[in-house]
């Protein structure tokens, strides 16, 4: 793997992107529209202090999830990758770039969200906003980390946005944010220790309630390595095109 060749592969899909208009739309505007119109519902009661944050978790990772998903499969259907891969980029280059590309959108997608959530929602944490913002922008990671790795699986473009709901709204049901996790049957709160959401949502909800980070830290690495292990899974399941 050769960071200059990682590099040259990001600064390509970025330059791709920022002529997509609506791609960009849907990174940028999609999830503030959302946490709006929950705001808006809900002024006055509170409710977006306490399940805010979760929702600045959240919604960035769906986007960027079927927004990777859907592009490496167009990647490989186009035969991009099929040329690349005649070239010296390897496995690892192209994962590694794309992975960094979309890391770099998801980051400024968490960083608008985290902006509007607060300055125009009117959103209050008692943690630390900076952490707010860093578990906010390891989610968005982590959902481009996962479609990259869940990308594999699909055919058809059809195909790539169905693995969304099979792949996140299980991890979503039992990540805490929908009944508490102590409160599930054994068996999913079982199911839930080894799903990357949950951790996302545990420290989340601790930034809304509490100032200590003590937790908050434990989640953050496990979160990174939940996004180095899907970035390994989808280096090494990658294919040239799709039959």
């Amino acid at each position: 793997m050769s960071p200059r060749l990682t590099l040259v592969t990001a600064g390509r899909v970025l330059r791709q992107v920022r002529h997509d208009r609506r791609t960009i739309a849907l990174l940028v505007l999609l999830p503030c529209l959302l946490l709006g119109l929950i705001a808006w519902m809900f002024d006055g009661t509170g409710v977006l202090d306490s399940f805010g944050p979760v929702l600045l978790g959240l919604f960035p990772m769906l986007v960027m999830f079927l927004i990777t998903s859907v592009t490496m499969l167009r990647e490989r259907q186009s035969g991009t990758l099929e040329r690349l891969m005649t070239t010296p980029v390897g496995r690892g280059d192209l994962v590694g770039g794309y992975a960094l590309a979309f890391g770099v959108l998801a980051a400024l997608q968490a960083v608008v969200l985290v902006a509007f959530a607060v300055g125009v929602c009117g959103m209050d944490v008692t943690g630390p906003l900076a952490a707010v913002l860093l578990v906010a922008v390891l989610d968005a990671v982590l959902g481009t980390a996962l479609g990259l790795a869940a990308s594999a699986l699909a055919h058809t473009e059809f195909q790539a946005v169905q693995l969304m709901p099979a792949v996140l709204l299980p991890q979503i049901i039992v990540c805490g944010a929908v009944m508490p996790r102590d409160q599930l049957p054994g068996v999913l709160e079982a199911l839930s220790v080894v799903l990357p959401l949950t951790y996302a949502v545990e420290a989340m909800q601790s930034l809304a309630r509490e100032s200590a980070l003590g937790t908050v830290w434990r989640d953050v690495a496990v979160i990174a390595g939940f996004i180095a292990a899907a970035v390994v899974v989808g280096a090494t399941t990658l294919r040239r095109r799709t039959a």
